[in-house]
């Protein structure tokens, strides 16, 4: 069953997942924008975040003048999976590390190792 929450109060919950970074890491994301969208892309249907950027690990030194990495948290998917607003927070909370993890180049694989597929 969907939990039912307001565009507000979802962004509100992704600011805190954001509020919850390390400021050490932080200071290491480089050129990375977090926008929340209300679904992910029709060709991938059930994702719940996406990364679409270069990763740090494969910036060299041609890396300039580009359009900044974007991290999505997808609205419609998470609310749908969940069956709770702590399940919402948890969920944003994960997928949030998932998607800056990526942005520092670690893979889906690892990620699931460490419990953030």
């Amino acid at each position: 069953m969907a939990v039912e929450m307001s565009a507000e109060a979802f962004d509100a919950a992704v600011d805190r997942a954001l509020d919850q970074v390390p400021d050490e890491l932080w200071e290491l994301i480089s050129n990375c924008v977090v926008l929340v969208a209300d679904a992910p892309p029709p060709a991938e249907p059930e994702l719940l975040g996406l990364y679409d950027g270069i990763p740090l690990t494969e910036r060299d030194s041609g890396y300039s003048g580009v359009l900044p990495d974007r991290i999505f948290i997808y609205r419609s998917t998470t609310l749908a999976m969940c069956e709770s607003v702590e399940e919402v927070v948890d969920e944003i909370t994960v997928t949030v590390v998932h998607e800056i993890a990526h942005h520092f180049g670690i893979d889906d694989r690892r990620l699931d190792e460490l419990g953030y597929a």
